[in-house]
């Protein structure tokens, strides 16, 4: 029977497959991910890995588990695996896309209403006993509907976060690597260079992945580019923007609030300068985190897996030259 190591509780339904026809050795902790020596010394017998995006899994990880044959990672991203030294140990490497879109989507445009209007601050001065009384200049926040929604990155998140902008009945502007005819005509969206993007959108929600091209795609030349009235949201990965860069553009004023649901490092440490801000709403990295998603997500995470262990082509196998 094959071995392999799950490096979080996931989903029972998905777990209990597995178990049926793997010796699965399970991470037990469901909040603290196992540390790297934990990772070299439990990889050592085992022929797949059923990760998380929290697991770096990089060449000396693999180098310690010679019988590897596949890593599965339970998150539509995968810049936590080294995918190139994977295809050259020939392991396959696969991922869950698809499959927490519209959670995510959802995510983001909760993002953009409360960041906008201010709603966590507006509660948290309720909670403190600070309202006295109706005011007509009281946490006057921004309006969404009828503005101009940018888009960094318009894969299948993106997308689904246009389309919700309909009903709000919003301009759209996008910026990808490629223009996308078919989404542009489901979604009204306008192709834009990213610094046209900036200097129009009241609301820039990035939906780009994290490569070594987008780290830090929005930094303090792009920030400045905003608008002072404009609301900046990141549900794709925290390497995306200059968190320094940030964090100065919103106690300057810059611009006028932020919404991160990911940081460059997670997680984000009880003195980050971004905790000290009143106009920025911060998230655990919650994206996907529906019962129904993430059961769909560790599932499809253990599909790829069992396909991989019985020699077969996972359905979402990231580096198929492997199989070459």
């Amino acid at each position: 029977m094959s071995k392999v190591l799950v490096t979080r509780p996931i989903a029972e339904s998905a777990l209990s497959e597995l178990k049926g026809v793997a010796d699965v050795d399970l991470w037990h902790d469901p909040e603290v991910p196992p540390s790297r020596a934990d990772l070299v010394a439990r990889v050592s017998e085992v022929d797949g890995i059923l990760s998380l995006l929290t697991d770096d899994i990089d060449d000396e990880v693999m180098a310690a588990a010679p019988g590897l044959r596949v890593v599965s990672n339970c998150a539509v991203g995968y810049d936590n695996v080294d995918v190139a030294a994977a295809t050259r140990r020939g392991v396959m490497v696969c991922n869950t896309p698809g499959v927490l879109t519209e959670t995510t989507a959802d995510l983001a445009w909760a993002l953009i209403m409360a960041t906008a209007r201010r709603i966590p601050e507006a509660e948290r001065y309720l909670r403190a006993g600070k309202w006295k009384s109706w005011s007509p200049q009281m946490l006057l926040g921004q309006d969404v509907y009828g503005a101009t929604l940018g888009v960094v990155g318009f894969g299948r998140i993106g997308q689904a976060v246009a389309k919700r902008a309909k009903g709000f009945e919003m301009r759209v502007l996008y910026h990808d690597i490629e223009r996308k005819p078919e989404a542009e005509e489901a979604t009204g969206a306008e192709l834009a260079e990213l610094p046209r993007l900036l200097r129009e959108s009241d609301v820039v929600s990035i939906h780009t992945p994290l490569s070594e091209q987008t780290r830090h795609l929005i930094g303090e030349r792009e920030l400045a580019l905003m608008k002072p009235t404009a609301v900046l949201v990141n549900t794709a990965r925290g390497g995306i923007v200059d968190a320094k860069a940030l964090a100065a553009a919103l106690r300057e004023g810059r611009i006028f609030a932020a919404g991160l649901d990911v940081f460059e490092s997670e997680p984000l440490a009880l003195d980050d300068e971004l905790l000290g801000l009143s106009n920025v709403v911060l998230l655990p990295h919650i994206g996907s985190a529906s019962v129904a998603t993430r059961t769909r997500m560790a599932r499809m995470a253990v599909e790829n897996l069992i396909a991989g262990l019985k020699g077969e082509r996972p359905p979402h196998l990231v580096n198929p030259e492997v199989l070459a």
